[in-house]
């Protein structure tokens, strides 16, 4: 080991700045309209690359945007994982899906019996929690098995992909079905609803009684539906179509066609829970595997993500503190740990969470202030070997596509991190700091109608990834030109004095 490498070896922290995406300046370019000289310093230096965080380098479809639940996945596993969307497109190809035993049993007793089958999910092909095409799969299964009724219960999106874009794709719901030869839309609603993850069950159990009970407001059309919104497609209010007037019956199957678990877990525990105080008996089954308190059999099963960082820092004996705010706490644990949730020996979970509900435009700071308070004070304690934190407000405010809002976001991140370094350097720790997918350096997009609209969704930039010395006087390091999420496992374990893990393919960047 260099005298370079050897002055770095010792604590630090790993700081994952949320869509924080490369792109060149633009007028759409939140980052590079924002005034951050910290992070504009930084990615300027030497100690600077470019990662790749979308697509085959984490494992997702050639051209997939990255996302924050692969983006950490991948940051924790250091390898490229393959994912739930390209096991399900796998699964598709080879015709595994259309013949899965349990979709059989299930669409065969549908047909003998006269049930009918509900399909809930995400009706768009942004590819961060479903895509609509996934849905022609299981029409066309349906069809083939005979099933004598099957409803389409669509979740409008409006975040993963362009505003003002969900008639289009619930055009194409429709289309897909008359393809197929079978399928309705009975239900639309949008992902406010249906996708909440913060614990606001008042807005998941109003989907809950729409797709279980028929509860909505009735409207001719699905594109009526959307019209209406005036909060646009992410809050399309929950409605059912009038002449389909349909609920789950018993003996009814059920099938969640987003193939990501955590925005989509809080409603199907709720949905099962009130079937069964009704008294429906209903089967149901889930695309890919769900994290759910019900038992909800899985068509596909997902990759295995041990063996990465948080595994061998436990062998290490190493101690960590997971630091984010609540929209993002799951990433920085369950995610960046493999998919497990427990709090590891030696490793300390902070959840920061606010007062009242979330208004990510007129409050674009969030959590911020207690983030970066929590992550300094972990910093200053000489047992804590490691920090990891997200800082999400670069992605969560990206999300909602106002660009004055996002822009404000990014310089409160900008100050974030200068506090962070300023505290990094008095605890003589060095920092890596990388974004797990490009948002905020893209706002604006072209529809499938040819307008350009804002846009809220992820990119497939690259992301920067930038380490800190932990003193002024350290050597320089100098960066691989070349790097993907998968190389920063392998690099946080160099810098620890570790060596990379056996299932890790990442390599160390310095």
């Amino acid at each position: 080991m260099s005298s370079s490498e050897a002055a770095f070896t010792g604590p630090g922290i790993l700081l994952v700045l949320d869509g924080w995406g490369h792109a060149d300046a633009s007028d759409d370019n939140a980052l590079t309209l924002a005034h951050t000289p910290v992070l504009d310093e930084l990615v300027a230096g030497p100690s600077s690359t470019l990662a790749q965080a979308s697509g085959e380098a984490v494992g997702l479809l050639p051209g997939t945007v990255g996302n924050s639940e692969i983006g950490h996945m991948v940051i924790g596993a250091g390898r490229p994982l393959p994912y739930d969307s390209l096991l399900v497109q796998q699964h598709i190809d080879s015709g595994e899906l259309r013949d899965n035993p349990r979709l059989t049993a299930l669409l065969d007793t549908l047909a003998a019996q006269g049930g009918a089958l509900h399909l809930v999910g995400l009706c768009s092909d942004g590819q961060i929690h479903a895509h609509v095409g996934h849905l022609s799969e299981l029409l066309a299964a349906a069809a083939a098995r005979q099933v004598p009724r099957v409803w389409i219960h669509a979740i409008t999106d409006g975040r993963d992909v362009a505003d003002g874009t969900a008639g289009t794709y619930l055009a194409q719901v429709a289309a897909l079905a008359e393809t197929a030869g079978t399928g309705r839309i009975a239900s639309v609603v949008g992902r406010g609803y249906a996708m909440d993850k913060a614990g606001n069950l008042d807005l998941t159990d109003r989907a809950v009684h729409l797709v279980a009970d028929g509860a909505g407001v009735e409207v001719d059309t699905a594109a009526e539906a959307v019209d209406a919104s005036e909060r646009g497609d992410e809050w399309v209010s929950p409605s059912t179509l009038r002449d389909a007037s349909v609920r789950i019956a018993d003996g009814d199957g059920l099938v969640w066609f987003n193939f990501r678990s955590d925005r989509i877990q809080q409603l199907a525990d709720r949905l099962l829970d009130h079937l069964a105080v009704t008294g429906r008996v209903v089967d149901t089954l889930s695309l890919a595997q769900y994290d759910t308190r019900a038992d909800i059999p899985a068509l596909v099963q997902r990759a295995d993500a041990s063996g990465g960082l948080a595994d061998e820092l436990t062998a290490a004996g190493v101690r960590t503190v997971h630091i984010a705010e609540a929209e993002k706490f799951e990433h920085v644990t369950y995610y960046i740990n493999g998919r497990d949730a427990t709090a590891r020996d030696g490793e300390e979970h902070v959840r920061i969470t606010g007062d009242g509900k979330p208004n990510y435009i007129t409050r674009p700071r969030m959590n911020l202030d207690r983030v970066t308070a929590a992550v300094v004070e972990a910093a200053a304690r000489p047992e804590v070997d490691l920090v990891v934190a997200n800082l999400a407000n670069i992605d969560v405010v990206g999300h909602t596509g106002d660009l004055a809002a996002t822009v404000t976001a990014c310089e409160a991140t900008d100050a974030a991190v200068g506090r962070i370094l300023a505290a990094a350097g008095d605890s003589r720790r060095w920092v890596l700091a990388v974004g797990d997918h490009g948002n905020a350096e893209r706002m604006a997009k072209r529809a499938p109608d040819g307008t350009v609209r804002p846009y809220g969704g992820h990119t497939t930039n690259p992301v920067p990834l930038v380490i800190v010395p932990p003193t002024a006087d350290t050597p320089t390091p100098v960066l691989s030109e070349t790097a993907t999420l998968a190389d920063v496992a392998p690099t946080v374990l160099h810098l620890l004095g570790h060596k990379p893990g056996s299932a890790m393919t990442g390599r160390p960047l310095l």
